[in-house]
């Protein structure tokens, strides 16, 4: 089912929405309020970042329920974003789009993707073939994130391609 999900590249005006759905599904995690206030930049898309970044956003009824961005430095993608609407968890689309931008990147000469993870999702990036090698310092002090990394390393890891099929 997640594959009938329209998925397009963001456009500058998306960033509002982006945002607002960044903020939401940091919250469904059960992030108190002040710590939500203290991540609000991190949670900001600008048309700034979407035209810095490479920026997918999944669409059900015109409205988006997933984003994924990344950057780019040589060959090293890193994930910058990936957040799923509450409402639309454990239907496959953090796969979909995990996978979608594994196969931009890789078209791109990356030959690994690293992923700084909520704490909350480190088991999914593992789940897609990551493995955790550190952590990053956060906010608060004394918080890290789990550092992850997945090898590039061709159509094996690449299940679906930008088009959804070829």
């Amino acid at each position: 089912m997640p594959e009938a999900v329209p998925i397009r590249p963001a456009r500058p005006t998306d960033a509002p929405a982006l945002s607002a759905l960044a903020r939401r599904a940091k919250a469904h995690w059960g992030y108190p309020e002040a710590l939500l206030r203290m991540w609000r930049d991190e949670l900001t898309f600008t048309p700034a970042t979407i035209a810095a970044q490479d920026v997918l956003v999944a669409e059900e009824a015109g409205a988006p329920i997933g984003v994924v961005a990344l950057s780019y430095e040589g060959e090293t993608a890193e994930v910058e974003h990936l957040w799923i609407d509450p409402a639309a968890v454990g239907r496959g689309l953090g796969r979909l789009l995990f996978s979608r931008a594994a196969a931009r990147a890789h078209r791109r000469g990356a030959r690994r993707l690293v992923i700084d993870s909520d704490p909350h999702a480190e088991a999914f990036y593992r789940r897609m073939g990551a493995r955790r090698v550190g952590s990053t310092p956060s906010r608060p002090a004394g918080r890290a994130l789990p550092r992850l990394v997945l090898a590039l390393r061709g159509p094996a890891i690449l299940r679906i391609d930008d088009e959804g099929s070829r």
